[in-house]
C-alpha cells in the first residue's frame, strides 16, 4: 500500500464520522441553514489562508523573483489558486470562493458581523489568537481556526498541505455532496447562490484540485518517512476539528428549537 492510500486508510472512519453526521438532515429551515452558515465562514476563510501559506513556501512571492522550490508544486500550488482565490460566480464574474460564500449568506440573510469583525481586527494589527479571543463565537470554531493558523505557524510545509489535502480537498466534494442532497430536500426553492458555491467546490475539489493537492503531498514528502508520519497525524487532527466544529453546529441548530 502507497503512504497515500495508508493515510486515506487510516482517516477513513473519521471521514465516514463526517459524511454521516447529523448535521445535514437537521438544516431544515432557513433559521437552520444560517446557523450553519455563520460558523461554517470560519472555516472558509482559513481555507484560504492555508492555500496562501502553501504559495508562500513553494513559489517566490518576493521581489526580485527567483525560481523556488520544485517547479511541479509551484504549478500545482498556483493553480489551485487560480480557482480559489480568482474563481468566477454564476455570471462569469471573478470572486473568491470566500466572496462567493459571503454572497450566498447575503441571500439569505446570514450574520456576517462576526467575521467582518474578525477581518477588521486583523486589518487593524490583531494576531489571529488575539481577534478571535474578542469574538463572541463558539468553543470549536476558535480552536478549527487556530489549529490550521498552529500548523502554519510552526513552518511545516507538508503539515500544511496535509490539513489542505485530506482535511480540506478530498473530504470537501463528498461532504458537500451531502450537504447539496439535503438542501434540495428541505428547500423546494433552490437557495441558488449557496448551491452555485458548493456545487463549483464539489466540481473544483473533485476533478482538479483533490488530485493536484495528492500529487502535492507527495511531492513534499518523497520518502521521507517522519513527513509522512506527521501529515498522517495532522490529518487525523484535522478532521476531529471538523467533527467537533460540526458537532457544535448541530447543539447550536437544537438549542434554536
Amino acid at each position: 500500500m502507497n503512504l497515500i492510500a495508508q493515510i486515506k486508510t487510516d482517516i477513513e472512519p473519521l471521514r465516514q464520522a463526517l459524511l454521516n453526521h447529523p448535521i445535514y438532515s437537521q438544516i431544515k429551515t432557513v433559521p437552520d441553514l444560517n446557523i450553519f452558515l455563520e460558523h461554517h465562514i470560519f472555516a472558509v476563510w482559513d481555507f484560504m489562508s492555508l492555500l496562501k501559506a502553501l504559495q508562500r513556501d513553494l513559489t517566490c512571492v518576493e521581489v526580485p523573483w527567483v525560481p523556488k522550490g520544485n517547479p511541479v508544486t509551484r504549478r500545482l500550488v498556483n493553480e489551485i489558486v487560480m480557482g480559489e482565490e480568482t474563481d468566477v460566480d454564476a455570471n462569469g464574474k471573478p470572486a473568491s470562493h470566500y466572496e462567493l460564500y459571503l454572497e450566498a449568506m447575503a441571500a439569505t440573510q446570514a450574520n456576517t458581523e462576526k467575521i467582518n469583525q474578525l477581518l477588521s481586527l486583523i486589518s487593524s494589527g490583531s494576531s489571529v489568537k488575539e481577534a478571535l479571543a474578542q469574538l463572541p463565537v463558539a468553543e470549536a470554531v476558535r480552536d478549527f481556526v487556530q489549529f490550521s493558523f498552529d500548523t502554519i505557524a510552526n513552518g511545516k510545509t507538508h503539515e500544511i498541505a496535509s490539513i489542505f489535502t485530506f482535511g480540506r480537498e478530498d473530504l470537501i466534494p463528498d461532504m458537500f455532496s451531502a450537504l447539496v442532497q439535503d438542501l434540495h430536500q428541505h428547500f423546494p426553492k433552490k437557495l441558488e447562490k449557496l448551491v452555485y458555491y458548493l456545487d463549483r467546490h464539489i466540481e473544483l475539489d473533485a476533478d482538479e484540485h483533490g488530485p493536484m493537492a495528492m500529487l502535492m503531498i507527495s511531492e513534499l514528502c518523497q520518502a521521507d518517512e517522519t513527513k509522512w508520519e506527521e501529515c498522517r497525524v495532522v490529518a487525523i487532527t484535522a478532521l476531529q476539528k471538523r467533527i467537533a466544529l460540526w458537532d457544535s453546529i448541530a447543539t447550536s441548530i437544537q438549542a434554536k428549537k
